[in-house]
């Protein structure tokens, strides 16, 4: 449990260190994210962002595990 929260505290440190080249990455902005606007309210649902993001967490996972 230590180790993963020492991980996880390096991670957010690293990506808080590196966002303003981050913040260049399109995620987010993908022609798959939903926007859907009328008056007085407005949903936006990344849905191709999540895809993506799944995507590329299962695949480094599952080379870690390996």
């Amino acid at each position: 449990m230590n180790r993963w929260l020492l991980g996880a505290g390096v991670a957010l440190i690293l990506a808080g260190l590196a966002w303003p080249w981050l913040s260049r990455i399109p995620l987010g902005r993908l022609p798959g994210d939903l926007h859907f606007q009328r008056e007085g309210w407005h949903l936006y649902f990344p849905l191709a962002s999540c895809v993506l993001v799944s995507v590329v967490l299962t695949l480094l996972l599952w080379w870690w595990r390996r």
